[in-house]
């Protein structure tokens, strides 16, 4: 009985944790929302979109599979992994290729080319396709869904969260009418690459301000509305209800 759980477990294992490509070894992937992805592989497939990942898919018909993205202009191959699925018995049910890839920030659509066994190709179960009349041959792709920008708005906790979008490495400050313009209050954090975020307390009321790099002020641009301060410079605005 002990030797069948362990045999059934060494199944479940494999299942999850394919071998490699020879060629490569695996990106990353020690996080839950990979996992997820992971598991939810069903078989071969047009590729997709799965939460932050683009879910790649081929049928075992050749010895490698790598796959290059034009936003790293081709010069990476990534290569897929096999992956089995077992029956009770122990016996292989099904095996195809998958490669999970993160999806880059900032951009519409995910350009690539497979390299089947050293061959420079089209996917085969991507019907999306564009030709390159600079560089004279076919890209498969995927439209990638637009990105939700963070703006600056009330949080449900209550918090007003500013967001400032700008060049990464900068001190970015907040002053406004709720600081009585005195910009070295507030500092913002840089959450990510050029965007800075800060969360205050604030009671219902229409407050105006402004975003500062050094003494230079400037709008908030995820917040269309505008006002005037008391000498006459446009500023950002907020209502808190």
């Amino acid at each position: 009985m002990k030797k069948n759980f362990i045999f059934m477990g060494f199944i479940l294992l494999a299942t999850l944790l394919s071998p490699l490509s020879a060629q490569e070894t695996s990106p990353a992937a020690d996080t839950y929302e990979y996992n997820l992805v992971l598991t939810d592989i069903m078989g071969i497939r047009a590729p997709y979109i799965s939460n932050n990942y683009a879910v790649f898919t081929a049928p075992v018909t050749s010895n490698s599979i790598g796959i290059a993205f034009d936003f790293e202009e081709f010069r990476t191959i990534h290569y897929f992994q096999l992956r089995k699925n077992y029956g009770y018995e122990g016996d292989v049910t099904s095996s195809y290729y998958f490669y999970i890839a993160e999806i880059p920030k900032k951009r519409s659509r995910l350009c690539y080319r497979l390299i089947i066994d050293g061959l420079w190709t089209i996917d085969p179960q991507n019907p999306n396709q564009i030709y390159n009349e600079v560089e004279n041959y076919s890209l498969s792709y995927i439209d990638l869904p637009p990105e939700e920008i963070e703006i600056t708005e009330k949080l449900a906790n209550g918090l007003t969260h500013f967001v400032c979008h700008s060049e990464s490495g900068k001190k970015i400050r907040l002053g406004g009418t709720f600081t009585n313009w005195d910009s070295w209050i507030y500092e913002m954090k840089e959450t990510e690459p050029g965007k800075y975020v800060l969360d205050i307390p604030l009671h219902p009321g229409t407050y105006y301000y402004s975003y500062y790099n050094g003494i230079t002020a400037f709008l908030d641009e995820t917040n269309p509305s505008r006002g005037y301060s008391t000498d006459g410079r446009i500023v950002s605005c907020i209502t808190i209800k």
